[in-house]
């Protein structure tokens, strides 16, 4: 890991460890059960979040931040994690394999968002679910606006965060049916980066 990983790494727990964004997580994360699998693990932040229907966990993530940290997480974890440095296009993974697959904060840096969600459903089981709590597209013009403005900046900042993607476009595209979308502002940020789609999915097979 070179230094430009570990400053990054940093920052990503800094930024998605504060109290405003740590408490979108519970919600996002109470319908989870089974055999889950989290595509963009990050630092791990998601962990003590999950509730104890849980009874496995596999994440996949294309790098590895903060390496000491997340291993204590992991270690901490009530079920067993297994852990995948790869990104989410191609999982190596069998079809009808999970009963949930969890998405936060990631679905806004995936190169194929589009390719990962395909992904996403055909790993599902057939009664699976997709929770998911995603930043993008503001509804408000003038948001959307400024959002298409600042994205060379954040995309260089973020390492690839894309600010305007249509969250749930993205998701029904891929041959997942919304059951539940709440859409909602991050009280204290700025709106560019607080429009919020969270919401579960199911696997249409």
């Amino acid at each position: 890991m070179g230094p430009s990983d570990w400053i990054f790494g940093r920052f990503l727990e800094w930024s998605m460890s504060s109290r405003t964004i740590s408490r979108q997580r519970p919600p996002a994360l109470k319908d989870a059960r089974g055999k889950v699998l989290e595509i963009g693990f990050g630092t791990g932040l998601n962990l003590p979040c999950y509730p104890t229907a849980v009874t496995q966990l596999v994440v996949v993530d294309p790098e590895d931040l903060m390496p000491k940290r997340v291993a204590a997480r992991i270690s901490a974890a009530p079920f067993p994690v297994t852990r995948v440095t790869l990104s989410a296009e191609r999982l190596p993974l069998e079809d009808d394999a999970f009963d949930c697959v969890v998405s936060t904060f990631t679905l806004c840096t995936i190169p194929d968002a589009s390719a990962a969600l395909h992904e996403v459903r055909r790993v599902l089981k057939r009664d699976g679910r997709f929770l998911f709590l995603e930043h993008g597209l503001s509804e408000e013009p003038s948001v959307a606006k400024w959002q298409r403005r600042l994205n060379p900046i954040q995309r260089r900042i973020g390492r690839g965060c894309t600010l305007d993607r249509r969250i749930d476009s993205l998701i029904s595209d891929a041959g997942l049916q919304i059951t539940r979308l709440d859409r909602f502002l991050i009280p204290g940020m700025p709106r560019t980066h607080a429009t919020m789609y969270r919401g579960i999915a199911a696997a249409r097979k």
